[in-house]
């Protein structure tokens, strides 16, 4: 049961870098007001692959 539950909350992690890879460029021109909208999809980009990938080893090691 408890593997069920890890496994779920890593795919919920996975998901979430996934939706913020995918929806950067959105969510830089709808909550960030300053004028390099470039480095900020960027640095969303890579957030979100660094979230993916801890959600992918929690799901691959505890799950």
């Amino acid at each position: 049961m408890l593997q069920i539950i890890v496994k779920l909350i890593g795919a919920i992690i996975v998901l979430t870098g996934v939706v913020v890879i995918y929806d950067a460029r959105l969510i830089t021109k709808k909550y960030f007001g300053f004028g390099d909208k470039n480095e900020a999809t960027t640095g969303l980009k890579m957030l979100g692959t660094i979230i993916s990938t801890v959600g992918g080893l929690i799901i691959f090691f505890i799950g």
